[in-house]
C-alpha cells in the first residue's frame, strides 16, 4: 500500500459517488491513519455497521442523528464523536452536511474501491 502525498489538493482527488445521497473523498493516509471527507444530502444515511478501526468524526456542516453503540445524539457543525473498534454506529443526515472521518489504521477497503 502506498501513502498519500504530503500535500493533498482537493481538486486533484477524485470524489466517489456512493449512491443514495452520499459521496466521499480520501484526503490523506498512510498505514496508520486516514482522513476522509463525506458529503450527505438531507435524509441520506450512513447505515449502522462496525469495523476494526478506531474512528473520530468531526461535523463540518449540517445536522446528523448519530448512533454510537445504540446511543443516539443529534450533532451539528463543530461537534464530533468517537467510535471504538467493533462498535456498531451510523448516522442519518437531518440537514445536508459534511463529515470528516478519521480512521486508525487506514481503511484499506476504501482504497480498493477508489
Amino acid at each position: 500500500m502506498n501513502e498519500s502525498n504530503n500535500f493533498v489538493f482537493s481538486e486533484d482527488v477524485s470524489i466517489e459517488d456512493l449512491g443514495q445521497g452520499v459521496t466521499r473523498q480520501i484526503l490523506g493516509y498512510n498505514e496508520e491513519l486516514m482522513v476522509v471527507k463525506v458529503w450527505f444530502d438531507t435524509g441520506a444515511e450512513g447505515y449502522v455497521h462496525s469495523h476494526l478501526h478506531s474512528q473520530v468524526t468531526y461535523v463540518e456542516s449540517g445536522e446528523f442523528d448519530v448512533n454510537v453503540g445504540g446511543e443516539i445524539k443529534q450533532l451539528k457543525a463543530g461537534d464530533s464523536f468517537y467510535i471504538p473498534p467493533y462498535v456498531e454506529h451510523g448516522a442519518v443526515c437531518k440537514r445536508a452536511g459534511i463529515l470528516l472521518d478519521t480512521f486508525s489504521p487506514v481503511r484499506e477497503d476504501f482504497l480498493k474501491q477508489s
